[in-house]
């Protein structure tokens, strides 16, 4: 009976795999943004994969590619609609609303990461599966929260060596003056020669008409009226203390009136972060101000501001700038090198009480030779290596090398003294 062969699989067109060593550059770049989070008070929150179709419809905005074109949305078995998220900012609200969150102290700051989603078309830095890092502060209108919210972004990004990149800024106004603004954009609009669809965008949202990047639009639209000059006093007020208090703190940027973040909710205070040595895909993380969006989705009209960073473009852009991370290639810090049936046994018992210890080990499987685990032990990156054949065990020692060095010293098979040769100079001992 002949074997029934099967076809390899591969990951789904537009998801990337990490595997190593490009997985833990990827996981250092997402803990370290985490941690930075953290340390601005940012506490985490763990959100759902999928939500109700309606709370990103509803949220994120019905005119905007994401909701109209790019989200997996499908029904579940009780037949109800639900999608995989397309951005973390909605399905925040949704949870502070209700776990009421919002009725205790605020600003109420809280920070996730994981995968999102949308459907887009695959190219480099542009994912179906996109992993973010992002932070949200809800329930106070401060300029000063903006600029912590700015600073904190900028500071995730330098925190991982990351330096050629730069920060666009603008404001896109509030309730009170984008109306007017509204009206003096779509008069200019439906003066140009559009196309049926892009006419139907600016009746819906024409803001997006000027985030179009097709040449033609563009070069239509160029002497536009602009947001940013069309501020009423409040949101120039705020706008200049965001400004100024950004460059208190030493954080540098550049005003980019023509900015339009792909999501409608977006007022007041708006960035992004651009590295151009990622070609046509190069924003790695951005974000702003949402005032209305709780209220959009049943909850207080609270203001809110926050940011969405990719982990999967920052990893591009440290490649990009021949960055390595420093530790990232370490994968344990001891290596075990057993010979023989009975070593190999104690081995076995001594990275275990290691690792018991918190001092991240392995050791080399299936019986190798020295030469062979000693090529384990270089490939796993560690600092020290641990040889025991069965004549050590016979006699109750061990030896210790250190890797970098290539000096060894033969120490007693006893857990406090291997952890001592380990991390102790012999000349300090």
């Amino acid at each position: 009976m002949s074997e029934q062969k099967f076809q390899a699989l591969s990951a789904p067109k537009g998801v990337p795999d990490y595997v190593p060593p490009t997985s833990a550059t990827f996981i250092a770049v997402r803990d370290e943004f985490a941690n930075q989070a953290r340390i601005a008070g940012y506490q985490h929150i763990e959100l759902p994969v999928f939500e109700d179709t309606a709370l990103f419809a509803r949220g994120v905005g019905e005119s905007t590619d994401v909701v109209s074109k790019e989200m997996y949305t499908f029904a579940d078995r009780g037949d109800r609609s639900v999608t995989l998220r397309p951005e973390g900012t909605a399905g925040v609200m949704r949870a502070v609303i209700e776990h009421n969150l919002d009725r205790g102290y605020l600003p109420v700051k809280l920070s996730y990461y994981g995968p999102f989603f949308r459907y887009e078309r695959p190219q480099a830095g542009r994912y179906r599966q996109l992993q973010q890092v992002g932070v949200e502060a809800i329930g106070v209108d401060d300029p000063l929260l903006d600029a912590e919210i700015i600073a904190l972004a900028d500071r995730c990004y330098r925190s991982v060596g990351l330096t050629g990149f730069r920060l666009e800024l603008t404001s896109l106004g509030c309730a009170e003056c984008r109306p007017a603004y509204r009206e003096k954009l779509q008069a200019f609009l439906f003066d140009l020669p559009l196309d049926e669809e892009t006419r139907h965008r600016a009746e819906i949202n024409p803001l997006r008409v000027l985030d179009d990047k097709r040449e033609d639009v563009r070069a239509m639209t160029e002497n536009a009226p602009l947001m940013l000059d069309h501020l009423c006093e409040n949101c120039r007020t705020h706008f200049e203390t965001v400004t100024g208090t950004l460059e208190a703190m030493g954080v540098t940027y550049v005003i980019n009136a023509r900015m339009v973040r792909g999501l409608d909710y977006y007022t007041k205070t708006t960035f992004e972060f651009v590295h151009d040595g990622l070609g046509a895909q190069s924003g790695i993380g951005g974000g702003g101000r949402y005032d209305g969006l709780m209220a959009q989705i049943g909850g207080q009209d609270l203001s809110g501001i926050g940011f969405g960073l990719g982990v999967d473009r920052t990893v591009l852009a440290l490649e990009a700038e021949g960055v390595t991370l420093d530790g990232v290639e370490s994968r344990v810090d001891v290596f075990g090198v057993a010979i023989g049936d009975q070593a190999q046994s104690g081995m076995a018992l001594l990275i275990d009480e290691l690792r018991a210890n918190g001092i991240s080990a392995d050791m080399s499987y299936g019986g190798r030779g020295l030469k062979g685990a000693m090529k384990g032990a270089d490939r796993s990156g560690a600092h020290t290596a641990l040889v025991l054949g069965d004549r050590e065990l016979e006699t109750g020692e061990v030896t210790v090398k250190n890797l970098e060095t290539q000096t060894q010293r033969t120490v007693p098979l006893d857990l406090a003294a291997v952890i001592d040769a380990i991390f102790i100079p012999e000349d300090e001992e």
